[in-house]
């Protein structure tokens, strides 16, 4: 129902200045004028009642139907239907001509305001918009409306995400070209809006790929139990040394290591329906080619960050600077991702994974700053918004890991700490607030092929069988649960050996907000 603003029960109106007031005292005007119905008791009215700048109002509901009504000449009504037109002379039998308000005539009594910029409107019911209706930029509606509902279409602002305009009222609505997003605006910030329907099958994580010995190899498991991975399809390209992320309904993976290509990296993002089973499809392209990247997403948007540009004689060589951009995708689309700002540092295999609202990363290596164990440093950024990351705080072990989280903490597991060896550390962070990492626990092997989360569980899939050898991949599963701090226990087994993997879940910390 809408909110509207009325008189109490016993108010009085009064004259003062000659006009008429609540409460005020004063000698009478010459005009009162009404909306409705005006009761006198004991009044002497010399000529036609008027009452100006009062408030009128509609008993039930506005219905407004066409694409051709402007809020801002609703001047009045005619037995309780609003009444929209622009201003006309009426020229009464004695001669005397005064203002109406109102495109035509009726032969029902209708209300006569002077002036139309006097005019408040309000309503008891709700608007319902029954047809196409956009409401334009300069378009003000006096009252406060608690429901709005459309049978048939309705126009929001639109523009990309450059052309935001700082808002003053929180709960503003636009449609972001750029993106293909619908956003509103917190009082802070603009946020995406987004929606899903748990049918209570949730609760897959999928792994794929692995290097070395590269593979197209796409398994899942249910995250709620124990048990081995069963087949779901394959990649579009055998490949490793990669990640993946995901909504609710689809996984998307990044980039990636194939030693057939022609330098090894692989470009191209691709995706499978985490409900279903099948083969990966075509996304479309990273902004740059690259592989040893890390990703993370909130529920509708995917950030890829990080890796190594230019590919070297062997992956573990770690030859290059690695690379500091973060490009972005809408997962529910399909494209080539856009650039979304930069890395602190520059990053090849670091870890990522957040909250609804925050993703983190952590470590990798950059061996311009002289981190041949892998950096320790960390980074966030916020995925509703464009920008480059700012500082998290610092992990308690550097190099190349994976990561997952539920909606409050972060786990990273499995780390590289160089020169090919490896180690089966785990550590935390509270994704809400800064800091440095605390210790979790330790995996039963050393490294991680990929890392899959829901809200209560951890799972870390593959990695290395011994702590320093680069191909002694192994087929173990094991999980963590994020409510204790403790060691890793065993879930089951792939149905491959893997390591330098990808993996994601459609129940991940990241989908429970914007």
């Amino acid at each position: 129902m809408a909110k509207i603003r009325r008189a109490g029960f016993g108010t009085v109106f009064n004259i003062e200045n000659e006009k008429v007031g609540i409460g005020t005292t004063g000698k009478f005007f010459t005009e009162v004028r009404v909306l409705k119905n005006l009761e006198l008791s004991d009044a002497n009215v010399v000529t036609q009642a008027q009452l100006e700048n009062y408030q009128g109002f509609l008993s039930n509901e506005a219905r407004l139907s066409g694409n051709d009504v402007d809020l801002n000449k609703l001047v009045g009504y005619v037995r309780g239907e609003a009444y929209y037109g622009e201003s006309h002379a009426h020229v009464r039998s004695d001669g005397s001509q005064i203002n109406m308000v109102g495109s035509a005539h009726t032969s029902f009594s209708h209300n006569v305001i002077d002036d139309s910029s006097n005019i408040q409107s309000g309503a008891m019911g709700d608007i319902i918009i029954d047809g196409e209706f956009t409401v334009s930029s300069g378009t003000t509606y006096c009252s406060s409306v608690d429901q709005l509902t459309s049978v048939a279409n309705f126009t929001v602002p639109t523009g990309t995400t450059e052309d935001r305009i700082h808002c003053h009222t929180a709960g503003s609505m636009r449609f972001n070209e750029e993106l293909a997003t619908l956003e509103f605006y917190t009082g802070e910030e603009w946020r995406t809006v987004n929606s899903f329907k748990d049918t209570g099958n949730r609760g897959r994580g999928i792994t794929c790929g692995s290097y070395p010995g590269e593979t197209n190899q796409i398994d899942f498991i249910n995250l709620a139990t124990r048990g081995n991975s069963i087949s779901f399809g394959d990649l579009v390209d055998s490949q490793g040394l990669f990640d993946a992320t995901s909504s609710s309904t689809r996984m998307v993976t990044s980039g990636g290591y194939n030693s057939s290509f022609g330098g090894g990296a692989v470009v191209d993002i691709q995706y499978v329906t985490m409900a279903t089973t099948g083969d990966a499809i075509d996304f479309g392209d990273q902004t740059q080619v690259t592989y040893g990247t890390g990703a993370s997403s909130s529920s509708t948007r995917a950030l890829i960050m990080g890796g190594n540009r230019m590919p070297n004689s062997s992956p573990f060589d770690d030859g290059n600077d690695g690379n500091n951009t973060i490009c972005t995708i809408e997962i529910a689309t399909i494209g080539n991702a856009i650039d979304f700002g930069d890395l602190s540092a520059r990053r090849g295999y670091p870890g990522a994974c957040g909250d609804p609202v925050r993703m983190v990363i952590f470590g990798g290596y950059n061996n311009s700053v002289g981190s041949p164990l892998g950096l320790k440093t960390s980074d966030t950024v916020i995925y509703a918004s464009h920008g480059n990351a700012v500082d998290f705080g610092e992990a308690s072990h550097g190099g190349s890991n994976k990561a997952g989280a539920n909606s409050t903490r972060g786990i990273w597991g499995g780390t590289s700490g160089g020169s090919n060896t490896y180690t089966n550390i785990m550590y935390t962070i509270s994704i809400q607030s800064l800091g440095n990492s605390i210790d979790f626990g330790d995996r039963t092997v050393y490294s991680s092929g990929s890392a899959m989360a829901s809200q209560t569980r951890l799972v870390m899939s593959g990695g290395r069988s011994t702590a320093a050898s680069p191909y002694a991949t192994t087929n173990v599963m094991d999980f963590v649960e994020f409510a204790s701090s403790g060691n890793a226990q065993d879930f089951g087994d792939l149905s491959f050996d893997q390591a330098g993997a990808a993996g994601a879940s459609d129940s991940h910390g990241g989908l429970g907000g914007f």
